[in-house]
């Protein structure tokens, strides 16, 4: 696997969909936050993996605004909260905090498992549509002989 950073050149609808996807990430994050907080306080001991399941399952439906954005988000979120904690147990870093918006607002997506499409200044993002950039980034494809 390989993750690329640069600069996005964004319409004013595509700018309004990545703030919806932060916004949705951020909001997971918190909601895992408050309730694993409130778990712990109760004697039980939460982890990643069931505060999904439970936001998959009971909280998630109550949402409907939450079925126009990617799934992926939500998943990345809590699993950044499970990383949090796990680094937080081991006295590596302090106890997780709320996330604010506008304080460094981002959201983690992938394309399930099958490669972005790279296409010099243009890109297809899973759930954004085909974005430019300021640079051209091309796919280095490493050829195989079987």
């Amino acid at each position: 696997m390989k993750s690329i950073r640069t600069k996005l050149k964004l319409n004013n609808k595509q700018k309004t969909l990545m703030a919806r996807h932060a916004g949705y990430s951020r909001w997971c994050y918190n909601w895992g936050l408050s309730l694993w907080n409130q778990a712990y306080i109760d004697g039980y001991k939460p982890n990643a993996d069931k505060l999904r399941k439970v936001f998959t399952n009971y909280t998630k439906p109550l949402h409907p605004w939450m079925k126009n954005l990617s799934s992926r988000v939500y998943q990345y979120a809590f699993r950044n909260l499970g990383e949090a904690f796990k680094r937080f147990f081991q006295g590596l870093s302090k106890h997780p905090r709320f996330k604010k918006k506008g304080r460094s607002d981002s959201f983690t997506i992938d394309n399930s498992g099958t490669a972005i499409e790279l296409n010099g200044w243009s890109h297809k993002l899973p759930f954004i549509g085909w974005v430019k950039t300021y640079e051209p980034i091309e796919a280095t494809t490493k050829k195989q002989d079987y």
